[in-house]
Order: structure tokens, then sequence, then C-alpha cells
């Protein structure tokens, strides 16, 4: 680890924040065509949800029924798959996955998709989330003689589907008698030979949104080629070319099979509460997830910030990148000009997929920079959107007064994290969340700030408006239990 004052290892920035577990891609040519590519691409534009493992299948519904060719590893979307491997990659339906490991733990065995063979056929699954009910439904598999030995919960969904399926007339119909069962947040898509099946938790906890692409090289019509995606993030859909038809709502399974797309609504519920996460860092900023566009949502949190929390100071910063949009908002309604006072090197390569911190430290450390003539003397407001552990934060206010800041004031878009998460992130106990141990004026003390405020529960409607939520984390009001 670097531990001069004019650099931090990026990796432990990595290692201080809360992690999505990871991101889904489907999608499905209607009239032919290699979908493989596009799957490709989905995965680089969701590659912030996971950075374990990568991995595609694909099937062509108009070849023997059945085969579905698979392609995973650990490592980046860009490690795992090269041109002559998509090119071999045959298929006009397929799915995608970005994994980053919290339930099953980092192990090759876990990445995805998940294709498996059964008595009446073959699927490969995707699946987003966590299953609080997994351990359960292992025991009962294993009474059933379904599955003898599981390492994930994605496993368990899956052996679940394929013991529905034994006795159902579809894969729809066996998706929807398997997530009867599911307690927990999970988007899943579900690819058999010849349909494409997506279904998201009944609390809509984590998020899949449908889209359309048009093949630019045909007119719509009889002989027009029309894709339908499936994706965790609207920002994947885009990445491709399609274009959004809308979120699919929470308990919603969909079918699409050719041209057809239809829906089941039979398990959708009143009561929803959606991942205040995604708006506060999982999403990427261009993303819209359920009608909120998160860029805009994270500068609403900084205008928030400001009007409870505003201090005398220069500048006003975000840390890089997950802060930035909030450091807008918190200037824009301060008056206090905004600046850049970090460098970020682009990074490629392994330093963030290695599975243990020895790993890590091994790997090649790229580094945050501070612009030393733009902090020099001046009292900084650093807006970041959330502390977990706190070391990365102390770390950066040392390079930061190193540098001559005369203050740093920090202030986070999100409330205080005092409670683990059970849907889907990498935080699983309160052991390791420094404000569930410390009040706000220790953490301060500990982080070396000037001054230290938090964004409040109730300022959540300034971000998403009424949309109901999962704020757990924060208050200990888990919506499943």
């Amino acid at each position: 680890m670097d531990d001069r004052n004019d650099g931090i290892n990026i990796s432990c920035i990595s290692d201080d924040k809360l992690h999505e577990e990871c991101g889904v891609f489907g999608i499905y040519s209607t009239r032919g065509g290699d979908v493989a590519r596009d799957i490709y691409y989905g995965l680089t534009a969701l590659q912030h949800r996971g950075q374990e493992a990568a991995g595609i299948s694909v099937s062509d519904t108009y070849g023997p029924k059945g085969n579905i060719t698979t392609v995973k590893d650990m490592g980046l979307v860009s490690e795992v798959f090269h041109k002559d491997i998509l090119e071999k990659m045959k298929g006009n339906i397929g799915v995608g996955h970005v994994r980053y490991s919290t339930a099953g733990g980092s192990n090759p065995a876990n990445a995805q998709p998940l294709a498996m063979n059964y008595i009446k056929g073959s699927l490969a699954v995707v699946h987003n989330g966590n299953l609080i009910n997994a351990d359960t439904l292992k025991q009962e598999q294993m009474m059933r003689g379904v599955a003898h030995y599981t390492t994930s919960d994605s496993e368990v969904l899956a052996y679940e589907i394929i013991a529905a399926r034994v006795s159902t007339s579809g894969i729809e119909e066996a998706v929807k008698y398997a997530a009867m069962k599911l307690r927990g947040g999970y988007a899943v898509i579900v690819m058999s030979p010849r349909k494409l099946v997506g279904i998201r938790d009944p609390y809509g906890i984590k998020p899949l949104i449908l889209g359309k692409k048009i093949d630019h090289d045909h007119t719509e019509g009889e002989t027009g080629r029309i894709s339908y995606i499936l994706a965790s993030e609207s920002s994947a859909i885009t990445s491709v070319g399609g274009e959004v038809v809308r979120d699919i709502r929470p308990g919603e399974i969909v079918t699409i099979t050719g041209d057809e797309i239809k829906s089941d609504y039979s398990l959708c519920q009143e009561k929803t509460a959606h991942c205040i996460f995604e708006y506060i860092y999982f999403a990427r900023c261009d993303s819209v997830i359920d009608g909120i566009e998160v860029h805009e949502a994270r500068v609403r949190a900084g205008m928030a910030l400001a009007r409870e929390s505003k201090v005398e100071a220069d500048i006003v910063a975000g840390v890089p990148d997950s802060g930035l949009a909030a450091a807008e908002g918190y200037a824009r309604e301060s008056g206090i000009p905004f600046a850049f006072i970090f460098h970020k090197n682009s990074y490629i390569g392994r330093s963030f997929i290695k599975p243990t911190d020895e790993e890590r430290s091994a790997a090649v450390h790229l580094k945050l920079s501070v612009l030393k003539d733009v902090v020099k003397n001046k009292s900084i407001v650093l807006i970041d959107d959330s502390i977990v552990r706190g070391t990365t934060m102390r770390r950066l206010i040392e390079m930061l007064k190193a540098a001559g800041a005369k203050q740093v004031h920090v202030r986070i878009s999100s409330p205080p994290f005092l409670y683990p998460c059970y849907y889907g992130t990498d935080v699983p106990t309160a052991g390791q969340l420094i404000a569930s141990h410390h009040s706000t004026e220790d953490v301060r003390q500990r982080i070396g700030a000037d001054s230290l405020a938090y964004l409040r529960i109730e300022d959540f409607k300034d971000m998403v408006g009424e949309m109901p939520l999962c704020t757990a984390c924060f208050d200990n009001d888990y919506p499943v239990s």
C-alpha cells in the first residue's frame, strides 16, 4: 500500500465502499442475429456493479433445442471476453452477468450465468440480490433430492426453478412457482432455449428495466429486426443503442417469446421498498431507475445537505466519482464555488477483483492525487456518498491537509450507515460500520475532519419524492423478514 501523502491506493477506496452484488443483462433478437456482442457492451456498462467475474450464455432459437453456449470466468468483462470468443458465441437470445461476491464468496464456481441441464431441457440463470431464506431452501432441496450441494443463493434459486419446471407447462410458470418461495431482494433473468423470462422481487428492492433496440439496417416491420432487452440499469440498454420501454414492476414476471411480450402481475403487491442506495451510490450516474434520474437525485441530495448543514468555506469538492453530483448540488444551493481537487487515474486491470487483501496489495496500485494548487490555504467542503469503515476518508483528509488545506468539512449525502444489509450488499455485520459504534463527533475525530454532517432520512423526499424506500441500513426497518 502506498502511504505517501500525494496518493492513495484506489483499491483501498473500493474496499471502504458499499458494493452492489452484481448486474444482469438479457436480450432476445426477434428475427435472428447474434447477440453476444450486445451482451458484452451491456455488461461493460454494468461493470461498476461487479468486477470479480463476468459471464455470457447464448442460445439460437432457430437451432437445435437445448443448445446453450456459456463462457464465464473471474475478471472484468474485457478480460474474460475477446473478439474471437464472442464471434464463436452464436445465438439470438442470451443473458449476461457481472459479479461482486457477497453471498457465496469470491469463487470461480459462483460466476454466472448458471447454465443447467434437466429432464425437460436446459436453462441459464443470472441473478442480482440475496435470498434471506436461502439456507432454509437449501435444506428443503437436499431433503427432496433436488440438489445435493449448493454454494450460493443463486444456485438455490436455479434449482427451485428446475424443480418447478418438471411439473409445469412452461418456464414462466416454473419461475412463478419458484418466486412464491423466495424471500429477499432480487432481479432474475432466466433464458430457456426459446424464451427470456425476467422477474423483480415483489418489494422492488432490486431494479430491472425493459428496453427495445431496432436494428438500424432495417425498418421496423415485417423484415425488421427488433431486440428486447432486460437489464439492471437503463444505461446498459442505451449503451447498446436501445431505448428504455419501462421499469419492470415489483413482483412482475415478464416473458419474451419472439415478438410477443407477456406479463404476469399475480405476485405484485401494494407494499414496495426500493433500495435508496441505487440513487445514493450503486447505479451509474446516467441511469434512470423507476422514473428517477440518478444524477439529479444526487444533486438534490447535495442541495438538501447545504440547506441543513451549510458551513463557511472557500470551495466545495466531491470524492470521485460518487461524491461529485452531490457536491454539485451543495455548491449550487450554498453559493460556494465547486472545484475539482483530486485527479483520479483511469484503471484497467485486476486491482479491484483480487479476492483477498494480500492480493489487492500485491496488485498494481493506482492512485488518487490531490491538486495542491487548488486546495492550498483553502477551507474545503468535501462531499462523499457514505462513510462505511472510515479509513479512506481519514486518508483523504490527511492528504488534503498535507497539501496545505486549512480546513476540511465533511458532508455525507446519506445518513449514518448503522445496520447491515441482507438484500445484496457486501457489509454483512454492523461491526464493520464505524457509525454503528461511534457518535458523529467520535467519527469526526477519528477521520480528522473539522466538521461532519450527514443527510437526514427525511431528506430522501428531496431526492426521490414519495417513492417507498428500503432504508433498513439506516433505521433497522427491514421490509422483508
